[in-house]
Order: C-alpha cells, then structure tokens, then sequence
C-alpha cells in the first residue's frame, strides 16, 4: 500500500467539515473588515525567502524545501505567506494605486521540513493578514483584534494575545548589546544554536525552546527598557486601542517572533486553558525595502490552520457544520421519489439536506441520522403521502407533528433559524458581545 508522505495530513469526515467551516468563518469576517484575498505561488525564488525571512532563521537554515527546475533555477517551496505577498505587492505596483493600506489575507499552504507532531506538520496550511501602507498604531490594533475576533467566534473564547515590543532599529541595536553583555558569560552554557544566534540575532535567544527554562535566564535584559520615546509611543498607543477594542491581552517582554523582518509590536495567539501558540505576527515596516520596493509600513499576522482545527475538534465545539437541518426517511419506492423531491425543494431553499441512498432499514436510517446530527427527522410512510402529510420529529425536543407536505418550506422558513452562515449578516461585532454566540 501506497501512504501519505510523513508529516501530512488527509482531511476527512469530521475533520474535513470542521475546517471547512474554519475557512467559511474567516472568510465571512474578512469581508466584513474589507480584506481582499490574495493568492500566491506555492513556490517561488528561493532567493525571496533567504532575503525576506532572514539567513539567521530556523526556517532558512534548516526547513526549507529548495531545488534546482529544469532551468537550473533554485526554486523554494513557500514556508510561509508573508515574503509571497510583499513579493506580489512589490511586482504588482500595488502601492501606485492611491488606495493606500493595501489589506488583503491569504489561505494555503506551505512548507517546512521539521520533525512532525500533533498540530505541526511538513505540509502545513496557514491563513493570514498582511496590511500593507500604514504606520499608525491603530492599524496594529485592527489587525490583532480581528484575529482575536475570529477566534471568538470560533469558540476559542479563552483565546489571549501576548504581545510586546522590539521596538524600531535604535532601540533593538541597544538591546541587542544589552543582550549580548548579559549572554556572553553563559555562552559556552547555550545550546547550538543560541550560540550561533548571539553574533546574528541575539534577541532569537531569548525565544529558545531549549534553554529558555535555565535559571540565568529570568534576569535577562528587557526589551521594554530600551524603548526610545518613539517606540515607547507607539506601543503605548497600540495597548490603548486594544483596551477600546476589548482585546484580552498581556504584556510578554519574551515574545520576539522567530523571523528577522519584525519591528515595533510583536504578538502571538494563545489560549489560557492549555497555553496553546495557535499564531502570531506583528509590524514589519523594512521588508518592502528589503525586497527592493519602496518603503513600506506594513503589519500583520499568520494562524496555523492544522492546530487551530484540532483544537476545536478537540473541544468538542459545536458549530453549524456538524449539523443538517433534516434526514428524509423512507422505506419503499413511492416514499423514496417523495423524498428526492423534497430534498430538492429544502436544498433548493437554502436547507441542508440528507436522506437515504442505499435501502437501509429505518434502523439503520435512525443511526446515519444521528451521525449527520440532524435537527429533524422527515418520516415519510404511505398512509400519510396519500393524504398530503409527512411526519416532522424535532431531534431535540423528540416532539412529532404532521403538517401538510406543501407545507414543508414555510415550516422549516419558522422552526429553523439562518445559522447555517457563519456570521450573522446584521451583526455590526460592535452591537452586542460574541461571547455567547455559536457562529
């Protein structure tokens, strides 16, 4: 037998369904935020990513998927969606356009050879926000509340965002050689590769999945302390309009973000029930320079789409895609061209339909029914289709009634609310809290 490569997924049954509505969600707030969606190739100049990421990165020096093409080009497969992007702004003269910020998000995925595990895979698949043209605090702001909005409303409700501050280009170089004073004594005390990150980017040690634990490192240097007053400012300014946002967050000096590109906020997505990293992002406001556009302020983010999914499998929490409205049942021939038409007519009406496609036993319908979770059951037998009639059964209540089968529609129009879209169409996401929402 023929497997899937190691560290890749295939989505199916639940897991399909769950992610599917993941990306309906994001897109539906998307559109609401006014983010337009880009696309990118999976694979680009290999030269992007070691320009754009940075040389001194994990993801550079050790994950990258590179090759030679046939025209003995080195080609990368894309390990994240950021440099793609800046790529096609920078190509595509979006910035000629007078419509300055560009906002746009991206959903696909990418690649990193690292050692698989729950959540983390070599094929892995990320949405993300990239707002390109503004420097104000405020668009930092949007674009962390907007990625903490959607976890809410995917029922991540416990989701908080950690965020700090590297602050610009004066304030790091200070704290850069603040951090390589207080290292240098423990340096033959680090791991390999802190060791390496001293001389490139020290600040990548205190980001250390290996020694981040050891007890010299509590007293490391903060990065806030070396704020100039602009960096200061602007970090400052971000915090307050989070407060008005009604982002939960807190102030954590050790986020730093593993790629070189960042400036000013940094930030990551965690949840507080099991400390779970679902994403993260922050301001980078010289990659556009970098790749040889025109300067730049950009910021945004990117969620790992494989452990945000399993996390809400996980939890067991409910959304709308694990439901159909109704399973249609019969046992003869006369009840079955019945319950095609009216699949039709419910599908037809925006409805989400099943019924019987292999001439189970009502039994056995029950159990598919109950697979699907079904809020109601159609009983369609003979007797009653000879008078008009169709039996409803709310699966909830267990409560049964005829009703005339010309009926169905205006029946199900009032029983059935419009919660099959992912966000309500009226809803401002200023009017009323989420909290409680199931979206």
């Amino acid at each position: 037998m023929i497997s899937k490569p190691k560290g890749t997924v295939d989505l199916t049954d639940k897991l399909a369904r769950t992610w599917k509505y993941v990306e309906e969600v994001i897109d539906s707030v998307m559109e609401k935020y006014n983010y337009n969606f880009i696309r990118t190739p999976i694979f680009e100049s290999t030269e992007l990513f070691h320009r754009g990421i940075g040389d001194s990165t994990d993801i550079v020096t050790k994950e990258t998927y590179d090759f030679k093409d046939r025209g003995d080009r080195s080609i990368t497969l894309r390990p994240e969606g950021t440099a793609g992007v800046v790529r096609s702004y920078i190509e595509n003269k979006m910035y000629g356009k007078n419509n300055l910020p560009v906002k746009v998000y991206y959903n696909g995925t990418m690649y990193r050879y690292e050692r698989p595990q729950k959540g983390r895979y070599r094929e892995l698949s990320q949405y993300g926000v990239e707002v390109m043209g503004s420097s104000d605090p405020m668009m930092d702001a949007e674009v962390i509340s907007l990625a903490y909005n959607i976890n809410k409303m995917l029922g991540l409700t416990d989701t908080v965002v950690h965020i700090n501050s590297i602050g610009d280009k004066e304030s790091r170089d200070k704290y850069r050689e603040a951090l390589k004073s207080y290292f240098k004594p423990h340096l033959d005390d680090l791991c390999d590769d802190c060791k390496e990150r001293f001389d490139k980017n020290p600040l990548r040690i205190i980001d250390c999945k290996v020694d981040s634990n050891k007890d010299y490192f509590k007293d490391a240097p903060n990065i806030l302390d070396y704020l100039n007053k602009e960096s200061k400012e602007h970090f400052d300014k971000v915090c307050e309009y989070l407060d008005l946002l009604e982002v939960k967050y807190e102030i954590d000096p050790k986020i730093v973000r593993g790629l070189d590109y960042y400036n000013h906020t940094v930030f990551e997505l965690m949840t507080e029930n099991n400390n779970l990293a679902l994403g993260g992002g922050g301001r980078y406001d010289n990659l556009v320079s970098m790749l040889e556009g025109p300067e730049t302020p950009c910021v945004g983010y990117a969620v790992g789409l494989d452990r945000l999914v399993e996390e809400i499998i996980s939890r067991d929490i409910e959304n709308v895609i694990d439901d159909i409205d109704a399973f249609i049942m019969y046992v003869n021939e006369d009840e079955k061209k019945n319950a095609i038409y009216l699949a039709n007519e419910l599908r037809m009406s925006g409805f989400v339909v099943e019924t019987e496609y292999t001439n189970r036993s009502l039994k056995s319908q029950f159990k598919r029914a109950d697979y699907f979770n079904s809020k109601y059951l159609i009983l369609l037998n003979s007797d009653d289709l000879n008078e008009g009639l169709i039996t409803i059964k709310n699966n909830k209540t267990k409560e049964e009634e005829k009703i005339m089968m010309e009926y169905i529609i205006y029946y199900f129009d009032e029983h059935i609310s419009d919660d099959n879209l992912p966000i309500d169409e009226e809803c401002t996401c200023h009017d009323h809290d989420h909290d409680e929402e199931e979206v």
